[in-house]
């Protein structure tokens, strides 16, 4: 199909081209997460060892060496280029954990970005995080399906969309955020979602009265979703997303999907969807080409890995290593020793038992085990990086667990507790944040099942053994705040009795778990079968 699609797109191209036609060379990052700092293999801040031996990755002083590169040479050769940031600046380092959004702002000033839409953990501080965040900066950040106008926070600071002139052509840039930020982050309630694809769908519409015909859209809401908004939202050239860090690439055969990825159209047409992973690892790089009515006629380019052979900007990398002073002392501590990898990435965390989820299901349990508590639940979506073998640092368990969460405890029914399970399995297909790592439990999912009914065999620990879960019993639950208050769906839990939210936070809770066994003991069990 992809072949079949690439080789009509050349047909196209040649039978199109003519002196009229105009390319645009859209540069994007997506998901950077507050990796300032460069990374590891493992999506953590990469250490001074690492460095030494030329194994980091990303950083905003490569984003920035790259980006100016190619702009630079592209526009010494006439062309016209944009830079796009697809959403979630914010969260996932101590840099956001210290600097709440400043940092950010700062160096996508410094590199100068043209756009940015709305992330949904832009919202992890509440409205007015976003709000200080725009006041830093100079270029427009878009939302189209947030309805602001309530809140006297962003109302007038989120645009719909926007246009630039670039090369003497309008490009309107459109937007839309996943709709389900209600439930893992922190909107408010003057914070207003609508339906991504009739939002979409009315901003093509009101650029194209404006004359308005290459439109972008610049969207946080995953790449299964982006593939739907190609195929039904018509007048859309070109699909830039993030959300879900889809790896995708035009030649590298692990990649998750093909740089561009093309989408057959309802209209009978193919639209292109790109993503470029994300904490900064890669920089996207999208070769457009229109003819003079404004139709897409080509399509091309690919995710560049900024990797070791990518000089970081000396200025920038000052400035990083000048905002990492004061908590390089923290970050640099040691907590425990691990004899293996602990794995804590997307791929799994959301989809079946992962190392990290148990170790800190097991930390939570353990640190309120003297409360009458039995069972622990994690969202997965909570867990945002592994940790490499060897010495475990407090920069990397806060690399793992960055949102500042605090324990919660409360009491629930055994039914209760089936639909948490539930709401955790509803939505694997689309690796969401809500699967539940657990201590305390074991259940079977079937992911072929409807959602709602894919949870069965829920067992639940008595003394050494196991024994069903009782429907009509109260047992006591650990979790972090934000699933306790319904965060990822986990409503059945806000009404929980007995609520108690203001508990340690949970990177020092696992932290303090495996500094006091000094050698971390993790790894599977089979708690979570996946038929």
């Amino acid at each position: 199909m992809i072949a079949r699609l690439l080789a009509s797109t050349a047909l196209i191209w040649a039978a199109g081209t003519a002196s009229a036609d105009y390319t645009l060379h859209v540069l994007h990052i997506n998901d950077l997460h507050s990796r300032i700092e460069a990374i590891n293999a493992y999506d953590s801040t990469c250490s001074a060892e690492d460095a030494a031996e030329n194994k980091c990755f990303g950083g905003v002083a490569r984003v920035a060496t790259k980006i100016n590169e190619l702009r630079e040479a592209l526009r010494a050769d006439g062309q016209n280029v944009i830079v796009l940031d697809a959403g979630d600046q914010f969260q996932g380092s101590l840099m956001y954990t210290t600097y709440k959004g400043a940092v950010e702002a700062e160096f996508m000033e410094q590199i100068g970005f043209d756009v940015m839409a709305v992330g949904n953990h832009e919202f992890d501080d509440g409205p007015q995080a976003l709000a200080d965040f725009i006041e830093k900066i100079s270029f427009p950040v878009i939302s189209g399906n947030l309805d602001v106008s309530r809140s006297n926070l962003l109302a007038d600071r989120v645009k719909n969309h926007v246009v630039l002139d670039v090369g003497g052509e309008k490009i309107g840039i459109i937007s839309a955020l996943a709709t389900d930020t209600v439930d893992t982050s922190s909107p408010g309630p003057d914070v207003i979602f609508q339906d991504e694809i009739d939002s979409l769908k009315a901003d093509v519409a009101a650029l194209e009265a404006e004359g308005v015909n290459k439109i972008i859209a610049l969207t946080h809401v995953g790449y299964s979703k982006d593939m739907e908004i190609a195929a039904r939202v018509a007048g859309v050239d070109i699909v830039v997303g993030g959300h879900s860090h889809t790896y995708l690439s035009a030649d590298n055969p692990d990649r998750h999907g093909p740089y561009p990825t093309w989408v057959d159209t309802e209209a009978g047409g193919i639209v292109p969807v790109v993503q470029a992973y994300a904490y900064s690892k890669y920089l996207g790089h999208a070769e457009l080409t229109f003819d003079d009515a404004g139709n897409l006629i080509h399509a091309g380019g690919n995710t560049i890995l900024l990797d070791a052979s990518v000089t970081p900007d000396p200025a920038i990398e000052a400035r990083v290593a000048e905002l990492a002073g004061p908590i390089e002392e923290l970050k640099s501590r040691i907590v425990a020793n691990s004899p293996v990898d602990l794995d804590g990435s997307r791929d799994t965390c959301r989809a079946v038992e992962c190392a990290l989820g148990n170790l800190i299901a097991e930390s939570m349990l353990d640190r309120v085990k003297d409360q009458g508590v039995t069972i622990a639940i994690q969202n997965g979506g909570g867990i945002r990086a592994s940790i490499p073998a060897g010495e475990v640092t407090m920069g990397a368990v806060l690399a793992v667990l960055p949102f500042q969460n605090t324990l919660s405890t409360f009491q629930v029914t055994g039914a209760q507790v089936v639909a948490a399970l539930e709401n955790g399995a509803s939505q694997m297909e689309d690796a969401a944040g809500r699967f539940a790592q657990v201590a305390g439990l074991k259940y079977t999912i079937d992911p072929a099942a409807e959602p709602g009914a894919r949870v069965s065999e829920v067992m639940v620990r008595d003394g050494e053994g196991w024994v069903p879960i009782d429907p009509d019993a109260t047992y006591g639950a650990v979790t972090n705040n934000y699933v306790r208050q319904g965060g990822d769906g986990f409503r059945v839990f806000i009404d929980a009795q007995n609520a108690y939210d203001y508990g340690p936070d949970l990177a020092d809770v696992l932290a303090e778990y495996i500094a006091a066994n000094g050698v971390v003991k993790a790894g599977l069990d089979g708690r979570i079968t996946v038929k």
